[in-house]
């Protein structure tokens, strides 16, 4: 099967690059903002705003948490095992 060649990398300013996939998390997790404020502010909804900012806030965490987790055990597993450090490095 063939795959489009399309570069992962949205823009790229000297050392900064922003990715794709970054900019859907973004997307994601702002339309999801979006979404439950406004069932928030509805009547009988169960929801407070200041809930539905919390659940974007650790949602967002475990994205990038389980992000690095998941990329460091599935793809740098042998560099994890000789310096388990590198889990903490950017």
């Amino acid at each position: 099967m063939l795959y489009p060649l399309i570069d992962p990398v949205l823009i790229a300013i000297g050392p900064v690059k922003i990715h794709w996939y970054g900019l859907m998390y973004l997307i994601a997790f702002g339309l999801a903002f979006l979404l439950g404020s406004i069932r928030a502010n509805k009547a009988n909804s169960g929801w407070k705003p200041e809930e539905v900012s919390d659940v974007i806030f650790f949602g967002a965490l475990g994205v990038v948490l389980g992000g690095r987790l998941g990329s460091v055990f599935f793809y740098h597993f042998s560099d994890f095992l000789q310096d388990p450090l590198m889990l903490f490095r950017i």
